[in-house]
């Protein structure tokens, strides 16, 4: 694109007022509908003849990419990216860039929320106290934390903020990665396991609680599941606030009636790609499961940072022509310069 040519963005998701100002602030000519889906996409697209596509959840598949010709950059508002088909956009020169780091904190409290949920059971004591009846016999058998095992599966961004709070909590932490280093472990106070099954296998018997913080991609997709599930102990807490691919959930439901395994999700197989709509899947009937409507990253700073992020992603673009943050270059076959 020349320098002089206006930057036509569509914005289709709720991002936070401060970056739409900050992207007509560059320049752009912003153009907002947080209800487009991947079967109105391509309307919107041509229509506004959008340069720049910025999504949290919306999703964007090959369809979409292919159906257009406009497109020179696709912004995921937060860290994952597999709402995106990041080769298909690679294939046609458009790279994608996420914003890694900007929500940790926010995933990071809400994980620890289904924490306490687990363990104190808030939401089931609201509901029937609500309802009218009086039970504190049945609620007073709260395990506590302090001096609980909690095992990080995942050490990105949001698992190391996990870690942070558990030690404030008094936990014993420890954690699997393929990519934190020893000395970094030790720098943050927590046990670093070998990176293999069997190591994983070994901790999980030992863990009070489980909370994974892994992408979504082909080597762990259903990560969760049969064996994983059964190398937990008995009346152990599994946390979910990654992704729903990475877990089975059949096997999950088993684990839940067969070992008396609690879980706090806010991500789901096949959940709806609709904002408001009537669904229930069966993992929603269990008693002991407490469930979000995959509002991790929703809190107002973590969306003023992803919005931050996005602004400055936009800026570098139209000052340089190099993308920060390109999770698709090896499709790209470097067609598009990119910084850190």
């Amino acid at each position: 694109m020349s320098a002089d040519q206006i930057l036509n963005v569509l914005v289709a998701d709720k991002f936070d007022p401060e970056c739409i100002s900050g992207l007509e602030a560059l320049g752009c000519k912003v153009h907002v509908d947080a209800d487009l889906g991947p079967d109105t996409l391509v309307a919107a697209i041509k229509a506004t003849e959008a340069h720049v596509l910025c999504v949290r959840s919306t999703k964007v598949p090959a369809e979409v990419i292919n159906g257009v010709d406009s497109l020179k950059l696709i912004i995921r508002g937060g860290a994952g990216y597999d709402n995106i088909d990041t080769a298909a956009a690679g294939a046609k020169g458009v790279p994608v860039c996420n914003c890694p780091g900007m929500n940790a904190v926010a995933v990071a409290e809400l994980a620890f929320g289904h924490i306490l949920n687990l363990d104190r059971r808030i939401a089931q004591q609201t509901t029937e106290l609500s309802g009218g009846h009086w039970n504190k016999k049945e609620f007073s058998k709260a395990k506590g934390l302090k001096g609980r095992k909690l095992l990080v599966v995942g050490m990105g961004s949001i698992g190391t903020e996990v870690c942070k709070r558990a030690q404030a909590f008094g936990m014993k932490v420890s954690a699997q990665s393929r990519s934190l280093r020893a000395d970094t472990a030790r720098a943050l106070g927590i046990k670093l396991i070998p990176y293999t099954r069997e190591a994983l296998s070994a901790e999980l018997g030992e863990a009070d609680i489980v909370s994974v913080h892994v992408a979504a991609t082909p080597d762990t997709k259903e990560l969760c599941g049969p064996g994983f599930f059964a190398a937990m102990k008995d009346g152990a807490y599994f946390v979910n606030t990654s992704r729903g691919e990475i877990v089975d959930e059949k096997e999950l439901i088993k684990a839940i009636k067969t070992k008396g395994i609690r879980a706090g999700l806010d991500v789901y197989q096949d959940q709806p790609s609709s904002k408001d709509t009537d669904w229930q899947p069966e993992i929603a009937t269990i008693p002991g499961v407490s469930l979000t409507h995959h509002v991790g990253a929703s809190t107002e700073q973590a969306q003023l940072a992803v919005g931050e992020e996005t602004v400055r992603i936009v800026g570098q673009f139209m000052e340089s022509g190099e993308a920060l943050h390109i999770v698709n270059a090896k499709d790209l076959n470097g067609s598009v310069p990119q910084t850190a």
